[in-house]
């Protein structure tokens, strides 16, 4: 339901602005924090139904290193080995700055516009349209809900700039925030992908056990490439061929 907050009328100009220099100023102040995430995969269709599923540790340290430990994983060996462990190499190399910078989310890569305002469990919101300007794989499409405080981005509703496969025909992503600390890190990661051969893939994470372990003062450098700053995990299964 859409509602008059917040208050302060802000033009989609205006929250943009907010938007990036205060990602820019969190991805400053966060210098490391660890967690676990649980992934789930479950694909049914031609040749046959898998599932899959990963518990994995995650360290990240600024500005650009993200080391994860398997605790555990069971499943499928297929989708565990060329998707799973695929996304998280995928996720180590978009630390670089230069695909940071491809996917970041400013008017360099999207167009937005407003919509509304809503009020979510975490407080009054903007809500903006988004539109990639190019058709990079890694970009998406949809709408996303900003805090109208914090000025940080608290839910993703979207669907791909650009399909990773033939085999896909269509996805629907929802991805969620959650403020830990003075911070804003994934709590849920969803998508639903139709296959072109009938098929369907259900794919989430489970962000938990967040601890903000170092946190850079104000005024001290730090060249952070800011880490899951409203970067959007991709259904991984678009990443494969068809699901064998």
């Amino acid at each position: 339901m859409l509602t008059a907050e917040p208050t302060i009328a802000l033009t989609s100009e205006q929250v943009v602005e907010k938007l990036v220099q205060r990602n820019l100023e969190r991805a400053h102040a966060l210098a490391a924090y660890q967690g676990m995430r649980i992934y789930r995969l479950d694909y049914q269709g031609l040749p046959g139904s898998r599932s899959a599923e990963m518990t994995v540790d995650v360290r990240y340290r600024s500005p650009a290193t993200k080391e994860f430990n398997v605790r555990s994983e069971k499943g499928s060996r297929l989708l565990i080995e060329r998707v799973f462990r695929a996304l998280l190499q995928n996720e180590k190399e978009a630390l670089s700055e230069e695909n940071q910078a491809r996917v970041a989310l400013n008017n360099d890569n999207y167009r937005f516009a407003m919509v509304g305002t809503q009020t979510m469990p975490t407080g009054p919101c903007y809500i903006l349209t988004v539109e990639p300007l190019t058709k990079n794989k890694l970009l998406y499409r949809g709408r996303i809900w900003v805090d109208a405080e914090d000025f940080a981005v608290v839910r993703i509703e979207a669907a791909p700039a650009k399909n990773h496969s033939f085999w896909t025909k269509e996805t629907k992503i929802e991805q969620v925030y959650a403020k830990v600390g003075e911070f804003w890190l994934p709590l849920s990661n969803r998508s639903n992908s139709t296959i072109r051969t009938g098929g369907h893939a259900y794919f989430t994470i489970q962000y938990q056990e967040y601890q903000i372990t170092a946190v850079t003062p104000p005024g001290i450098p730090n060249p952070s490439q800011g880490a899951d700053s409203a970067i959007l995990v991709l259904n991984p299964i678009l990443r494969t061929e068809s699901p064998k």
